[in-house]
């Protein structure tokens, strides 16, 4: 125990030697900080580097590999499958020194970025070209853009613009043992050989951590015309939605839908206020954004209009402001309090439009035939065929792998995954087999073994053992 002790009291000296000041933090510094955003337990990390360029990132590893040391990767720490959360004894590497915006091409539509720099900050340098950066999610403050590479993120606008492997052209990323691989590539179409980036992209920081990132960049929308809708069946929320793409001309950027167990959580006392009567089944947050304000205006309201005199609609608000707007918004993405004084477990599925009703009752049903006083709320991005569910179970007998089963189980009949947008991380790893073949499984194996032969990365997270 005292060679061990000393060979990582060595390793951390080195890295301080390599980093300077405030380049590596420990003890009582590293417990002020919470495990993640979800978890408010003290950091349980030995230490936190927070090397600034890449090349300090490379030998961080490198020393790190060198020693045979766990590291784990850290961006704005938002994940919720515990990917990023640092086990005891591993060392966390933070991108939060690397938050740089290198470059924005406004002529070719890229922007060149650091893998530290947050969302928001990318969206609103972008904004200042006339140019948007389409991936968006409620963390948007503090996930960073090499998180969500590692995540393959995907939000709110995702049947428009697609995940962020859709959004990526390059990236450069430090490979376990050190290895720099640049791959910073800016243009659309490039088909000499294996495309190296995605081999990092949705792959958790399993395979490599990366540090600098070309991302796409769009037109920014002049027009964006927002409405939340009431309606009572599931098919008529999917009949909506055809409705919408298929006469908003391909502007449909976001189409939410809330079951009325989420809606009637969001709005109770001490929530957000009400918009539309509480007692409807379905309710749906739609957004369109085009390039011509005026017509774009009259399309949409029109569309709608429609869709409720022939009783496919049952009632609906459109915000007159931008900032009746945001508190249409703020009952999608602000749900913390639902969780004050209440064990929860969240889960992020995808599963085949056509099967969400059936997959949402049998869940429903189940939970609460298991925890009486329990509840299941559920909401999603309906078009990307995925769902977010809390499991409240309201009783003290509750285990997290006993919600599991109730959640992952019937997704496997169904044809559906145990993760859409949120990874696999820690805490979904026993259950990847029910959604990845024998074979899909043993060729993760075989990359990692190749890329990360010490099995230094994140160790533990995302491919469970053969």
């Amino acid at each position: 125990m005292d060679r061990r002790r000393d060979r990582v009291h060595a390793l951390l000296e080195e890295l301080k030697a390599l980093l300077g000041d405030g380049g590596v933090i420990e003890g009582a510094e590293v417990a002020q900080r919470a495990t993640s955003f979800w978890d408010a337990r003290p950091h349980q990390a030995r230490a936190i580097v927070r090397p600034r360029t890449t090349g300090e990132v490379s030998r961080v590893l490198a020393a790190c590999h060198a020693a045979g040391h766990p590291v784990v990767t850290q961006g704005g720490v938002t994940g919720c499958s515990m990917g990023a959360d640092a086990q005891t004894g591993e060392i966390a590497l933070s991108t939060e020194r690397m938050r740089a915006i290198e470059a924005i091409d406004p002529i070719g539509a890229t922007a060149t970025v650091q893998a530290g720099v947050t969302m928001q900050s990318l969206q609103e340098a972008a904004r200042e070209h006339g140019l948007l950066y389409a991936v968006d999610l409620g963390a948007r403050g503090s996930c960073t853009i090499g998180g969500n590479v590692a995540t393959n993120a995907g939000g709110i606008n995702v049947l428009r613009y697609g995940m962020m492997r859709a959004q990526v052209l390059g990236l450069e990323a430090v490979l376990a043992d050190g290895t720099v691989v640049s791959s910073m590539n800016h243009m659309l179409k490039n088909n000499a050989g294996f495309d190296i980036k995605q081999l990092m992209i949705g792959t958790e920081g399993a395979l490599g951590v990366v540090t600098r990132v070309v991302v796409r960049l769009h037109p920014l929308p002049s027009s964006r015309n927002t409405a939340m809708v009431a309606l009572q069946t599931f098919e008529e929320v999917t009949t909506l939605l055809g409705r919408m793409q298929r006469e908003m001309a391909g502007t449909l950027s976001a189409f939410e839908v809330m079951w009325d167990n989420y809606y009637l959580a969001a709005t109770e006392p001490g929530g957000h206020r009400p918009p539309l009567a509480r007692d409807y089944p379905f309710y749906v947050l739609m957004e369109a954004e085009g390039a011509d304000p005026a017509a774009d205006a009259v399309r949409f309201e029109q569309v709608l209009e429609a869709a409720m005199e022939q009783g496919l609609i049952l009632d609906a608000v459109i915000p007159q402001s931008e900032s009746e707007r945001r508190a249409l918004w703020d009952i999608r993405e602000n749900f913390e309090f639902m969780m004050a004084n209440r064990t929860t477990y969240l889960y992020d599925v995808s599963l085949p439009i056509r099967e969400m009703a059936g997959y949402a009752a049998e869940v429903q049903a189940s939970t609460a035939g298991t925890w009486p006083d329990g509840r299941t709320i559920i909401f999603g991005h309906l078009a990307d065929g995925n769902l977010h569910l809390f499991i409240q179970p309201q009783d003290d007998n509750a285990t997290h792998a006993a919600s599991d089963a109730l959640v992952y189980a019937p997704l496997t009949t169904r044809h559906g995954s145990v993760s859409a947008e949120h990874g696999i991380g820690l805490e979904k790893q026993g259950w990847l087999n029910r959604c990845r073949t024998a074979a899909e499984l043993d060729l993760m194996r075989t990359l990692k073994q190749a890329l990360d032969p010490k099995g230094i990365l994140n160790p533990g997270r995302v491919i469970p053992p053969p």
